[in-house]
């Protein structure tokens, strides 16, 4: 029959003590960890199942657009902004549904679901994308103002020279030419030698005089 020394029986009461003491707390805490563990599976799982879902519903989008569905690409787009706005595909479907919108004249719908874009997507390119898109709108409206708001935020170094070229067609319209015409310097300067764009920005400059820099 198997025996204990006095030193065993003694480090098993510390650990019986231990135990009773620390053994609640332990056993939460693992469950604590196995619970995290679970939920983060469960997410990740979730998050590529949405995705996976809203890629095969902005291709009909795209499809619908292709095939000249309006009906199609309305129905497709609203399903990816109201069930599947945690995906990069929401504020895409946003701007081509508000390409559709400016289209069709119903240009209040288009900036609403700019403003949607601005505000929700997590892609900077997107969001900057989004930003002129809408300021271009503000302009059609003769929101001035608000137009100037939109193409102050940060942005990043790619888009500089749109959101200053835009910025100069606002200025201009609001009877500014010589600060138009510095937002297009500004524009110009930013614009490699071979951007297509570049002469229409020089032309711009060249109908305000002055120097092209």
């Amino acid at each position: 029959m198997a025996t204990y020394d006095l030193d065993e029986q003694e480090r098993l009461d510390e650990l019986k003590a231990w135990w009773k003491r620390w053994g609640n707390l332990l056993m939460f805490g693992l469950a604590v960890v196995i619970a995290a563990a679970a939920g983060w599976r469960y997410w990740q799982n979730h998050t590529l199942t949405q995705s996976l879902e809203a890629a095969t519903v902005y291709e009909k989008l795209t499809q619908s657009l292709a095939a000249n569905d309006t009906k199609g690409a309305r129905e497709a787009g609203a399903m990816l902004i109201e069930q599947y706005k945690g995906t990069a595909y929401a504020p895409r479907a946003a701007l081509l549904l508000a390409k559709l919108n400016v289209g069709a004249k119903d240009v209040k719908s288009a900036q609403a679901q700019l403003e949607w874009a601005v505000a929700n997507s997590k892609e900077p390119a997107i969001k900057d994308l989004a930003r002129l898109r809408l300021a271009a709108v503000q302009l059609d409206q003769k929101q001035y103002d608000a137009a100037l708001k939109t193409l102050s935020a940060t942005h990043s170094d790619a888009f500089a020279f749109r959101f200053n070229d835009l910025k100069g067609d606002v200025l201009l319209a609001q009877g500014k030419p010589a600060e138009a015409r510095t937002a297009y310097q500004a524009a110009f300067s930013k614009m490699a030698q071979d951007n297509p764009y570049r002469n229409i920005v020089e032309m711009k400059l060249d109908a305000l005089g002055g120097e092209t820099k």
